[in-house]
């Protein structure tokens, strides 16, 4: 991705810290803290933060400051149709633009995620599958589409459905399928397949379903 701004480089470390469960639900992110640690000025930092409240990322609180928020389990089931739709629509949209080169980097990020999950490091798993799927989706070109799909993984519980010890491998390989079918020129497939790793991790959620 080619941030424009520097807000918009620190926005997408707060939202893959958020979604890897580096910053916890509940927990309070300080602008100075953030501000040293990547090398920045308090202005970009404040900045990212606001486009972040925004997405639904972060909460500002009077007397609180700025807060991951916690997740509302009545929302879960509405949110994960809404991601089914629109991230069916962002893959087909990617597959018909993907070069190679789109590809070859999209498989870069997959061999990271494999060594993550190869290491058992359950942060990084969640920071490369976070990078996976965004960069396929900012390929379709729709970012309308790709500003609501945000939203709905800000409020998505990612950091549950891999509390067992077989969600890793299973999304590893679910997403080297995905790749396989669209490395093949099998549209419908690799659409198939990322709406298959979507729901299955909906069912590591919700077993009874």
């Amino acid at each position: 991705m080619a941030f424009q701004t520097k807000q918009d480089h620190v926005a997408e470390i707060l939202r893959e810290r958020i979604i890897a469960g580096i910053y916890a639900r509940g927990d309070k992110l300080k602008q100075a803290d953030i501000a040293a640690e990547l090398g920045v000025s308090i202005t970009p930092v404040r900045e990212a933060l606001q486009m972040l409240e925004a997405e639904g990322y972060v909460q500002g609180l009077a007397h609180k400051g700025v807060l991951v928020p916690e997740l509302v389990a009545e929302r879960q089931q509405e949110i994960f149709d809404l991601r089914l739709n629109l991230e069916q629509e962002l893959t087909l949209h990617a597959i018909k633009n993907m070069a190679k080169t789109d590809l070859k980097l999209i498989q870069s990020i997959q061999k990271q995620l494999n060594e993550a999950i190869q290491n058992k490091d359950i942060n990084a798993v969640r920071t490369e599958n976070y990078r996976f799927h965004f960069k396929l989706y900012e390929l379709a070109q729709r970012p309308q589409t790709l500003k609501f799909v945000r939203v709905l993984w800000a409020q998505y519980p990612f950091t549950r459905q891999d509390k067992t010890s077989s969600r890793p491998d299973t999304m590893r390989k679910e997403h080297e399928h995905f790749l396989e079918q669209v490395a093949a020129g099998n549209e419908a497939g690799a659409v198939q397949a990322m709406l298959d790793h979507i729901k299955s991790g909906w069912k590591q959620l919700h077993p009874d379903q």
